[in-house]
């Protein structure tokens, strides 16, 4: 796995528009791909998102942003940390080449997955989009819900 350095280019990035600065929750079912297969692997693409909103959080991310990585579907928790480690290009799984992805490497596995229902329960953590807008696939956290939900491990 690959180390985030605590700066990162968010600031110089030219995708920055109105996206918290540089922290990110992505949600994919691990019978797709799973955290441990891209631990394996070292990287990460994400494929096959079409919702407008999360393709705009994509092409707001920028190279050193940090990610939670979230098991949906299945097991329904946070269980890993990743770094963006290449911002925004078209999706190859798209003919339409509005729809994005990006490239996402391995940094950190957490000790114990944060379940959905950890985070429900944390009142802090009530904004979280992952709470309010169930379905989207890739959303901004803040930086406070990002070390509140990292913390737990």
């Amino acid at each position: 796995m690959v180390a985030v350095s605590d700066t990162n280019k968010h600031d110089e990035c030219p995708a920055v528009k109105s996206a918290p600065r540089g922290y990110w929750l992505v949600k994919f079912a691990p019978f797709r791909t799973s955290w441990a297969e891209i631990v394996r692997q070292g990287s990460f693409t994400l494929r096959g998102v079409r919702n407008p909103a999360a393709r705009n959080y994509l092409s707001a991310m920028c190279v050193g942003d940090e990610v939670l990585f979230y098991h949906s579907q299945q097991e329904l928790a946070v269980v890993g940390v990743m770094a963006v480690s290449r911002e925004a290009y078209p999706d190859p799984t798209s003919a339409d080449p509005q729809w994005l992805t990006c490239d996402f490497a391995p940094v950190k596995t957490l000790a114990q997955p944060v379940s959905l229902d950890t985070i429900k329960a944390d009142a802090r953590l009530a904004a979280l989009a992952l709470v309010r807008q169930p379905r989207l696939a890739v959303m901004p956290v803040t930086e406070a819900e990002f070390k509140i939900i990292v913390r737990r491990n």
